[in-house]
């Protein structure tokens, strides 16, 4: 199989598995070339309840103009935390530009969870975010930054199936393409619900849930998912085997002690 070049546009966490730290192990091990720009120089994840950060806007907005003089190309982008709304825009232009070359584009929406956004995110981050989904062909926002994009009420209960079909079908309004939404509770099921949109169909895919949390794990999710998707593999089968590596990582993990700093990959790239 030819590698695949492979552009990561994320945060960098100074202290913590989480984002590009995960991410580019777990498609290195999968056979991808891998490269980064960071939206921000984060200190630690948002978990430990203060953090420091710098926003990277003036950086990226420098990289680019160079990268185009040098022809750099890439096979996929995958864009995750990204600040404000207009280090989205400046960001949303260059993955449009390299799309229009065969670019795949995949976009992780971090926003929020369990019903709340981030400390410091507000309504312009929503904004930035459907800016950034409606360039992709494949976005995959958690229940709740799902119902934020799409103006939709979160209920901690969840939704019934039909709902999650309708809730996608929101959600592609804004122009992606295939749409996945991860842990959302459907007929009282967690589940990961989705769209493909080479085979026109709906779909859904029900997991167990271990009832202990870590950040990264949907950053875990995305680099499996993506290593598999850059392989040749259909959406469906991908997003099961991402889903199928976040458990067994997690149940490897479930009782360190010092959870919030993420999940050790150094022992664990195997379970992929």
């Amino acid at each position: 199989m030819e590698r695949k070049q492979i552009l990561l546009i994320t945060d960098l966490v100074g202290y913590g598995n989480v984002s590009f730290t995960v991410m580019l192990p777990i498609l290195s091990y999968m056979g991808h070339y891998t490269y980064h720009i960071p939206t921000a120089l984060v200190s630690n994840p948002f978990e430990y309840g203060k953090i420091n950060m710098l926003d990277t806007t003036e950086y990226i907005k420098g990289v680019f103009p160079v990268w185009k003089q040098l022809q750099f190309h890439f096979d996929a982008i995958a864009t995750g935390y990204i600040p404000s709304e207009q280090e989205a825009q400046v960001i949303s232009s260059f993955c449009l530009e390299q799309a229009k070359n065969g670019t795949k584009v995949f976009v992780d929406p971090v926003m929020g969870d369990e019903g709340c956004l981030y400390n410091g995110l507000t309504s312009a981050t929503i904004q930035c975010m459907r800016e950034m989904i409606a360039v992709a062909d494949l976005i995959y926002p958690n229940y709740t930054e799902a119902c934020y994009l799409t103006n939709t009420a979160y209920r901690q209960e969840g939704c019934s199936y039909k709902e999650a079909c309708t809730l996608i079908d929101e959600l592609r309004k804004l122009g992606p393409k295939s749409v996945l939404i991860t842990s959302i509770p459907v007929d009282g099921q967690p589940s990961v619900a989705g769209y493909n949109h080479l085979t026109g169909h709906h779909f859904l895919l029900p997991y167990t849930e271990i009832p202990v949390h870590f950040p990264g794990t949907g950053d875990i999710f995305s680099a499996v998912l993506i290593g598999y998707l850059m392989k040749g593999e259909p959406l469906k089968q991908s997003t099961r085997k991402a889903m199928d590596a976040v458990y067994n990582i997690i149940d490897a993990n479930k009782d360190n002690q010092d959870k919030f700093r993420g999940l050790p990959l150094d022992t664990y790239l195997k379970m992929l």
